[in-house]
C-alpha cells in the first residue's frame, strides 16, 4: 500500500517548512531525502509519523486519512538522528521496549528482538548498556527497536550524521543489504551526503527550502538535474555553475578566454545559458586558463582544488595529493563534453551522456 503525500504546506513564523510538497512512497523501496540544512528532510519525516501537524494537504494510506489518526494507530516507527536508548536498560530491553507495550506475549519478544538484533549485528550484545557500546552500536540498537515492531513505515532521519566517518562507510554498506530485505515496508532515509543518497536509494527526493524539487532514480537525478540547485545539491563537492553562450552552435564561456564545440549542444538555440561542469570534469594542465588558488583539501588519495577565474569560483577534483598554497596559480582545463546547460532561470536544458558506472555506488 503506497503512502501518498499531496500538496503538503507548512509554514512557521513566515518560513516554509513544507511548500506543495508531493510524493508517492512505495512498499519494499527505500526512498533516500536528500537536502542540506533547513531544507524540510526531518519536517516532513515527522509530518509522515504524525509527530508534526500541517496547514493544509493529504496523507493517506490505503484509503486511511492519516493526518487524522493518531500517532499511536499509525503503522510507522522512526529511528532519529540523535539515537535514543533507554540507559537503565540492557540492549534486549531496549529492543523489547515498544513490543512490552504493545502487548505481545513474552515468546513472541524474545523472537522478534532476537531475530532483530542478529540483523544488525548486535546477537551477542543483549545484556550490554548503552553506555558499554560504541556509538555505532548504539545506533545499531535504535535501529533494531525499530525493525522489532515489524512496522509498515520506517523513517529514518539521518542516523549516521553523529558517526565518524569510517564508522558511516561501515554502516552505509550493511544498512544497504539490511533495507533490501525489508519486505512491503515502505523505508524513506533523510541525508545530507550525496554518495549517500545514491548508494543507498531506489528513490531519491531532492528538498530545498521546503520545496520538493525533483523525484527519480539515482541515475535519473545524477544524470539528469532538473535545475542547477538540483545538480548542486546532488553531487559533492557541489556542480560548478558558470554563466556563458551559445552561438552557431559553438559553446562560449568567457572564463575559458575560449569557444568549444560540443557536439550534445551544438543544436541548441543562439543565447544565454548556465553550464554545469562537475568538479571531476575540471582538470589542470598546461595548456588551460590561469587561475588562483583560494583553498585546497585533500581528502583519502584526493585533491579538491578551490580556484577563481574571473568573477567564477571552480572546484577541481583530481587524484593525488598535490602541494598547492593559497594564491597559487594553476591552469584549468574544462571538457566540453561534460558541459550541463540550463536555461538562465536555471532549469536543464541538455545534459552530456553519462556511464551508469559514474553513478557511485551503484
Amino acid at each position: 500500500m503506497n503512502l501518498n503525500a499531496t500538496d503538503l504546506c507548512l509554514t512557521v513564523d513566515g518560513i516554509d517548512h513544507l511548500k506543495n510538497v508531493t510524493a508517492t512512497f512505495q512498499p519494499g523501496r527505500l526512498h533516500t531525502v536528500i537536502g542540506r540544512t533547513m531544507a524540510g528532510k526531518t519536517t516532513l519525516l515527522r509530518v509522515l509519523a504524525g509527530l508534526q501537524s500541517v496547514d493544509s494537504g493529504s496523507l493517506t494510506r490505503a484509503g486511511a486519512d492519516l493526518l487524522k489518526t493518531p500517532v499511536w494507530r499509525r503503522d510507522t516507527a522512526m529511528v532519529y538522528q540523535q539515537f535514543i536508548n533507554y540507559p537503565h536498560l540492557d540492549v534486549f530491553h531496549n529492543v523489547a521496549f515498544p513490543l512490552k507495550r504493545a502487548g505481545l506475549s513474552r515468546e513472541e519478544i524474545g523472537e522478534r528482538v532476537r531475530h532483530s538484533l542478529a540483523r544488525v549485528g548486535l546477537a551477542q550484545f543483549e545484556k550490554r548498556k548503552p553506555s558499554q557500546l560504541s556509538g555505532g552500536q548504539q545506533q545499531r540498537v535504535a535501529m533494531a527497536r525499530a525493525l522489532a515492531r515489524g512496522t509498515g513505515v520506517l523513517l529514518l532521519d539521518e542516523p549516521l550524521a553523529n558517526l565518524d566517518y569510517k564508522l558511516r562507510e561501515q554502516l552505509r554498506d550493511e544498512f544497504r543489504t539490511l533495507f533490501s530485505d525489508q519486505g512491503d515496508t515502505i523505508v524513506v532515509y533523510t541525508t545530507t551526503e550525496p554518495a549517500e543518497a545514491m548508494m543507498l536509494g531506489d528513490v531519491v527526493l531532492v528538498m530545498h527550502e521546503g520545496r520538493l524539487l525533483q523525484t527519480g532514480t539515482p541515475q535519473e537525478v545524477f544524470e539528469r538535474p532538473a535545475t542547477t540547485t538540483v545538480a548542486s545539491i546532488i553531487n559533492d563537492p557541489p556542480m560548478n555553475i558558470f554563466p556563458g553562450r551559445i552561438e552557431r552552435g559553438q559553446v562560449k564561456v568567457s572564463e575559458f578566454q575560449a569557444t568549444h564545440t560540443s557536439a550534445h549542444l551544438a543544436d541548441l538555440p543562439d543565447g544565454a545559458y548556465r553550464f554545469g561542469l562537475r568538479a571531476t570534469d575540471v582538470s589542470l594542465a598546461a595548456d588551460g586558463v590561469e587561475s588562483e588558488v583560494t583553498f585546497v583539501e585533500i581528502s583519502g588519495s584526493e585533491t579538491f582544488v578551490h580556484v577563481v577565474v574571473g568573477e567564477n569560483a571552480f572546484v577541481v577534483q583530481i587524484e593525488g595529493i598535490h602541494d598547492l598554497a593559497l594564491g597559487d596559480l594553476v591552469k584549468l582545463r574544462p571538457r566540453p563534453d561534460r558541459l550541463f546547460a540550463f536555461d538562465e532561470q536555471g532549469a536543464l536544458v541538455r545534459t552530456p551522456s553519462y556511464d551508469l558506472a559514474s553513478v557511485e555506488g551503484r
